[in-house]
């Protein structure tokens, strides 16, 4: 893909920049009826990420050196082509054609191995940092495959479900060659909860493997038609009928120890659907105020440590923020 016909229209600087700082925020993937093509950012928790130019490296030395990784009680991968971050950028970098290296800390606000997004954020946040170094900035948009390159490292297989929305913000449909951010006409909120549990999205994708059956397939085709032309119509009645798994969560459920549990509490205290957030284990809720996402919020968790399971509980609007920089010099 070409760089250099998507640049930001915005002015260019004189100055250059030396280094930037960028926060992705979580993201709900899939939202049950969309598996590996919807998603939505949460304004819950996120990974911040400092980018840093450095001289072009010598010979058979890595241009992108990541320096520290804060924020998890066990170590990740500092090798750059083993990092979401790393990896991220040195696809970055190589459709640029920058000179230069980037020295890398990355800061994680996201549980790993939560079903939140994590690993997308922290490519993320990387590549709107370097991006910031640029004369002229590409825009969010363009800035799609660089970062699924970098989440294709944590999951095995690249798929835009986090990684879309924590650029764009908001709802967004992505697919393999583009982003597509979907109108939201209601003033939503979500219910997300985190059992301490870690589900790994590699452990997540290979319960899959097996062939579905047709009528399943159709079923869920139907429900994403329902899903997309609610949010393009306002349709109430669309959307409620709308947010259910019927292939994948399925088969993740028996992974989540009390997915049940939770699932039935959050409908019962009102929400409109809920499911598994990503490749689990966490759950989200959709509601329509935010005293109700805060009722199935509280009731999964509660669902959650009656079995023993501690749990973590947020609440937000499901139009989340884009990511950001937060600064630069």
């Amino acid at each position: 893909m070409s760089a250099g016909d998507q640049r930001d229209p915005g002015p260019s600087r004189s100055d250059p920049i030396h280094w930037a700082e960028a926060r992705a925020p979580a993201s709900v993937g899939n939202i049950s009826v969309g598996f590996d093509l919807l998603g939505h950012a949460l304004e819950v928790a996120g990974d911040e990420v400092r980018v840093e130019r450095i001289d072009a490296p010598g010979a058979g030395q890595s241009p992108v050196v990541v320096e520290a990784i804060e924020g998890l009680p066990l170590e990740l991968p500092l090798r750059a082509r083993e990092n979401t971050a790393g990896a991220a950028l040195l696809a970055f970098r190589k459709a640029v054609g920058a000179a230069y290296g980037y020295r890398v800390r990355i800061r994680k606000g996201i549980p790993l191995g939560s079903g939140m997004g994590g690993s997308a954020a922290s490519a993320v946040a990387a590549v709107v940092a370097a991006n910031a170094l640029l004369e002229e900035p590409l825009t969010a948009e363009a800035l799609y495959p660089f970062a699924l390159a970098g989440e294709g490292v944590a999951s095995g297989s690249p798929h835009g479900d986090n990684v879309a929305p924590q650029l764009l913000g908001g709802v967004v449909l992505a697919l393999p060659d583009r982003i597509q951010r979907l109108p939201v006409p209601w003033p939503l909120h979500a219910a997300l909860v985190h059992p301490h549990q870690v589900l790994e999205t590699r452990r997540a994708r290979a319960v899959l493997a097996e062939p579905f059956p047709l009528e399943a397939v159709v079923e869920q085709s139907g429900l994403l038609a329902r899903f997309i032309t609610a949010c393009h119509t306002g349709d109430q009645d669309l959307l409620e009928g709308s947010l259910r798994d019927v292939l994948v969560e399925p088969r993740r459920a028996p992974l989540i120890p009390g997915f049940a549990q939770a699932r039935r509490a959050a409908l019962e205290a009102g929400a409109l659907g809920a499911g598994i957030s990503g490749g689990g284990p966490s759950l989200f809720a959709w509601c329509w105020t935010a005293a109700t996402a805060g009722r199935a919020a509280a009731a999964m968790k509660e669902a959650f440590g009656t079995l023993g399971i501690e749990a973590d509980a947020w609440t937000a609007p499901v139009e989340g923020p884009a990511a950001e920089v937060l600064r630069c010099g």
